[in-house]
């Protein structure tokens, strides 16, 4: 049964699995065509909805889903009606598309897939190759927004920039996060060439917004600035976080904003990368509204902010850490955390990715991690498990090193490794990628 009839027929289920099957029979996200034809072809056939609504637009290497999420509730607590674009999901591809801070429920996801894929139809015969799950994803959130009247769309980049399917849209405010290497086969081989490919996403007469970079990235994103006409706004000149104390909730905050000073402000999440975000989020919330932001609004959105799979911790006998780091910068800022916040062992579950560099990952994480679980994630291009450990070991040393058929069973594997009497301080930790949060999501993570 296809997805328009299921729907007719009382069975909004079925008609997502369906939907979900015939995106993922199209062109994965990770085969990359550089160009913006097809999708600027497809949403032209739709009417141009991109062009409805304001926008926020954000790339970089790391941290793009938790500052697109409180810059949304930012601007939602302003009362801007919002719309978040987001890749990839933890569980369900409802996730990617949210409004009015909630995932798209199962009808409306249905129903945008059915406005896309009979335009698309006509792409895939007008082109070389056909409409790619990536560009259908991005072209149901423009849809989507659309139809139900937002007034500023919060979109994260998929991968670069430049040649990302999301870059149709001409966004009022662009937010670059810390830039670093990441998918160098299809960005380039340094971090130059892959700001450059950042920089696409900053135009002509709009703000940008920058966290703190290397030199040689700074040079990248002021040229591109320079070169449209874009006023660029930089972490430590223009904006900052002025002061930080980590609790056992988050942090508290103080941020130097773009128009004004924001003391004592809590953050329900960890890590001085999340401190780094939120700045950035205010700031942009801020170039957005052309303002200052309340200071007690401020306060009340980030205190109750959450980011799942991002040091999500669920709480238990021990604790589950879920951590979607899959690159050698986001294990960096996942070791900090560790560092901060456990004061016990960590004993880790870790799938990655074949084409990620999973040898600096395991390096970035040995000075914090005390026993690792490696294992393979539900993804085709998870590495296979007994080759991960043969790396591990190499780095840990054979004694630290477990192997374990799948998430589930490596996360059976880790609890029974940690200490669980009680006052017990250890945690268990499940990292590598965002597959492998969602495979542990999935299941019972609370023992």
């Amino acid at each position: 049964m296809g997805a328009v009839s299921a729907v007719a027929a009382g069975a909004p289920e079925m008609a997502l699995a369906d939907v979900e099957q015939q995106l993922l029979a199209r062109w994965p996200e990770t085969r990359m065509d550089p160009t913006l034809d097809r999708v600027a072809m497809l949403l032209g056939l739709l009417g141009r909805p991109e062009t409805a609504y304001r926008s926020i637009h954000l790339t970089g290497t790391n941290g793009k889903t938790s500052t697109a999420r409180m810059v949304e509730a930012l601007l939602a607590a302003c009362g801007s009606r919002t719309g978040r674009f987001t890749s990839p999901h933890l569980e369900s591809m409802r996730e990617r598309i949210s409004l009015d801070l909630h995932p798209i429920d199962v009808d409306r996801f249905v129903r945008s897939y059915q406005a896309v894929a009979e335009q698309a139809a006509v792409v895939d015969c007008a082109s070389t190759h056909p409409v790619s799950f990536f560009e259908m994803t991005v072209a149901m959130a423009y849809q989507a927004f659309a139809a139900h009247g937002v007034d500023a769309a919060v979109v994260e980049v998929g991968m670069g920039g430049r040649w990302d399917a999301t870059n149709v849209i001409t966004a009022d405010v662009a937010a670059i996060l810390p830039v670093a290497l990441d998918h160098t086969d299809y960005l380039g081989p340094t971090v130059e060439a892959i700001a450059a490919e950042k920089a696409g996403i900053i135009k002509a007469g709009a703000a940008a917004v920058s966290a703190r970079q290397p030199d040689d990235v700074s040079a990248v994103l002021c040229a591109r600035a320079d070169a449209v006409g874009a006023e660029l706004a930089v972490e430590g000149r223009d904006f900052a976080v002025t002061r930080r104390s980590p609790t056992a909730s988050g942090q508290l905050l103080s941020f130097r904003g773009l128009h004004r000073q924001y003391d004592d402000v809590p953050l329900a999440l960890h890590g001085e990368h999340q401190a780094q975000n939120a700045a950035v989020a205010i700031a942009s919330a801020e170039a957005f509204l052309g303002g200052p932001l309340d200071v007690d609004l401020v306060r009340t959105v980030l205190g109750r902010v959450a980011s799942p799979g991002r040091f999500e911790i669920r709480p238990g006998t021990p604790p589950v850490v879920l951590d979607a780091a899959h690159n050698p910068h986001g294990a960096r800022a996942l070791a900090r955390n560790l560092a901060e916040q456990v004061s016990g062992r960590t004993i880790a579950v870790l799938a990655v990715m074949a084409d990620k560099d999973y040898s600096a990952v395991l390096h970035e994480l040995e000075g914090v991690v005390d026993l690792v679980v490696c294992t393979r994630n539900s993804s085709p291009r998870s590495l296979p498990a007994d080759e991960l450990a043969a790396q591990a070991t190499d780095v840990f040393g054979p004694s630290r090193v477990h192997l374990a058929a799948d998430v589930a069973s490596g996360l059976a594997a880790a609890r029974a490794l940690a200490d669980a009497r009680p006052g017990s301080t250890d945690v268990v930790l499940v990292t590598g990628s965002v597959v492998t949060v969602g495979d542990a999501s999935s299941g019972p993570t609370d023992g």
